[in-house]
């Protein structure tokens, strides 16, 4: 939620997109994961949580958003994302990518990680909102 927090600072107004990808197995429904965003960001009168199942750039299009803000974490998460990127640009040019590092006790975080600290009982609670702590808990009956 840093980065959001943070692009709520530099645009007018946000969209965080929670993306509805079947091929993905996640632990949360998208209904859930929207849920989880929309109690996370409340403080944030400026942006509002969607959820997508089209391209990116075509739900860009569809709420004339001007960028897309892309977190990097690491060289690899830079690889993929720059790929990204680039066809993202050759697919919509009125569209840039912006890409924000997160503050650096988020680095090395990632799903995968908190699910594992938090299924073997460990403190999550410095790296997501409460609710999502809580509700990451119960999911996997802690």
């Amino acid at each position: 939620m840093e980065i959001v927090e943070r692009a709520a600072g530099l645009f007018d107004y946000v969209i965080l997109a929670v993306a509805n990808n079947p091929k993905k197995n996640s632990l949360f429904t998208v209904e859930e994961r929207i849920d989880l965003a929309q109690d996370s960001i409340k403080h944030l009168k400026n942006v509002s949580v969607r959820s997508t199942a089209v391209l990116i750039v075509k739900f860009a299009k569809e709420n004339k958003a001007i960028a897309l803000i892309r977190g990097l974490r690491s060289i690899s998460d830079f690889e993929y994302e720059f790929q990204m990127a680039l066809m993202n640009r050759s697919l919509a040019p009125e569209i840039s990518t912006i890409f924000m590092m997160p503050d650096e006790k988020y680095m090395h975080l990632n799903s995968t990680v908190v699910k594992e600290i938090a299924a073997l009982d460990g403190d999550i609670s410095a790296y997501v909102p409460e609710i999502v702590e809580a509700r990451l808990k119960s999911k996997l009956k802690i």
